[in-house]
């Protein structure tokens, strides 16, 4: 009986053992994004998109405080106060009947407790009201200026995600090639041995294999590189093990979206149109400004309750109320000239920023331009190296069977692999080169791709 219980608990203790290796298993599985998973992610985690994030939460937070200054503001004060020498009024000794005699009074009493409300309410301040707007423009321009900065992160994570795919590309095109040299390392050792080629020819094709492993630990490199930089953009933790899903495929953009992409650029792209919000705000602080030229009128009302003893024996009944309301006016005559100061510089800063707006635009148009002939020069580039890529593949299939019927020598079957590697070499780069090309160009026009869910989508 005995012996029947431990094999049971034998077997169950080998089960657990099998099942936690299994989850182990799994669980160090690497996680597999798509390219949309990956943008949807750096929208999330992107530090620097959480950065803007927060700053339109401050321009949030700046409008409350604008119109907080337009509201009427509340103060409650509380004092009380202990006399350690009473002051004194000096007088004539009338108490005594020696007016020519002077003594000291003392007045007060040794404890004195007051406590009041203030009310305040500006009626006229010409910086409030411009205030009020200027806010809420900042607050569309940090909108903007973090639709810009969405962008431009799903531009990043598009670019990272496709060099992850063209390293990848790389790296099976090298261990293909590696394959291929080895396979015909090994019919030339086979011919070698029946004598049909000679020992150059195999000391050829064995230095072409040893010249080809640096080169595919080196793609093994780069693609681990691509997974970081990918890593980086879209946020992830450094310790966080993942690789991706997806093709390195050629995809053409409607080349119809050219022709007005310019006028599309001028009125979507983001960045410029927070420029245009910005010297909208810079305009409204120069009328902040002036408003120290206007006077300021204010209601205000006080009500207070007061007691004074000599004594701390202070009941409610003691206390006495008292109140008033009014209306103040303050304008500023002369300060040194610093208003005139002040209004110069903030009337300097909107040209500033206007000059910078011109430049902005006529950066995008020579950007947008720029994009066009990269997507049109790099597709036509992806369809010669396509028909390349099919030409060299021949290329190969003929040498090497020229050099199995004994027609052909290493050297061809060398030089045909070589022109093969570097006409997929070509072809991927161009492949690459129309997909960084398109991701810029959406940038630059304001697009997002479908998958990307941006904060106007939410």
């Amino acid at each position: 009986m005995v012996k029947s219980i431990c094999r049971i608990l034998f077997s169950l203790s080998f089960l657990a053992i099998v099942v936690s290796h299994a989850l182990m298993a799994q669980t160090s599985e690497p996680k597999k994004y798509t390219l949309e998973d990956a943008v949807g992610i750096a929208l999330q985690k992107n530090p620097e998109l959480v950065s803007a994030r927060l700053e339109v939460q401050r321009a949030d937070a700046r409008v409350h405080e604008a119109w907080g200054t337009a509201l009427p503001s509340l103060d409650f004060s509380g004092q009380y106060s202990r006399a350690i020498k009473k002051p004194v009024f000096f007088l004539p000794n009338f108490f005594q009947n020696k007016p020519d005699e002077i003594i000291a009074v003392e007045v007060g009493s040794n404890h004195a407790v007051n406590v009041g409300l203030t009310a305040t309410q500006v009626l006229f301040n010409s910086a409030v009201i411009v205030g009020v707007g200027a806010a809420k423009i900042y607050s569309g321009a940090a909108r903007e200026l973090y639709r810009a900065k969405e962008l431009e992160t799903v531009t990043k994570a598009r670019k990272a995600f496709y060099a992850v795919l063209v390293a990848g590309e790389v790296r099976k095109m090298m261990r293909e090639t590696l394959k291929n040299a080895e396979e015909n390392l090994g019919n030339v050792q086979l011919l070698a041995k029946q004598g049909v080629v000679s020992e150059y020819d195999q000391l050829r094709a064995t230095v072409g294999v040893e010249n080809l492993r640096p080169s595919v630990i080196q793609a093994e490199n780069n693609y681990a590189l691509a997974l970081d930089g990918l890593r980086a953009t879209m946020g992830l933790e450094v310790t966080e093990r993942f690789d991706i899903e997806g093709a390195l495929k050629f995809e053409p953009m409607d080349e119809g979206q050219f022709a007005d992409a310019t006028e599309t650029v001028l009125q979507a792209n983001p960045g410029l149109r927070a420029l245009r919000l910005q010297i909208d705000v810079n305009r409204a602080m120069v009328s902040i400004e002036r408003s120290d030229y206007f006077p300021t009128l204010a209601a205000f009302g006080n009500y207070q309750y007061q007691v004074a003893k000599n004594t701390l024996n202070i009941g409610t009944h003691d206390f006495i109320a008292s109140s008033m309301v009014g209306l103040s006016i303050s304008m500023n005559l002369f300060k040194g000239l610093q208003t005139n100061a002040r209004v110069e510089q903030a009337q300097l800063e909107v040209q500033k920023s206007q000059e910078q707006l011109t430049g902005l635009e006529t950066n995008l148009r020579t950007g947008v331009h720029s994009a066009i002939l990269q997507l049109q020069q790099t597709r036509k580039r992806v369809e010669a190296q396509t028909k390349t890529v099919e030409q060299a593949e021949k290329g190969y299939k003929l040498a090497t069977t020229r050099f199995t019927s004994g027609a052909g020598t290493q050297l061809e079957v060398n030089d045909a692999q070589l022109a093969l590697t570097q006409a997929h070499v070509n072809r991927i780069q161009a492949i690459y080169d129309y997909l960084v090309a398109s991701a810029d160009f959406d940038q630059l026009t304001g697009h997002f791709p479908s998958y990307a869910v941006t904060s106007q989508e939410k």
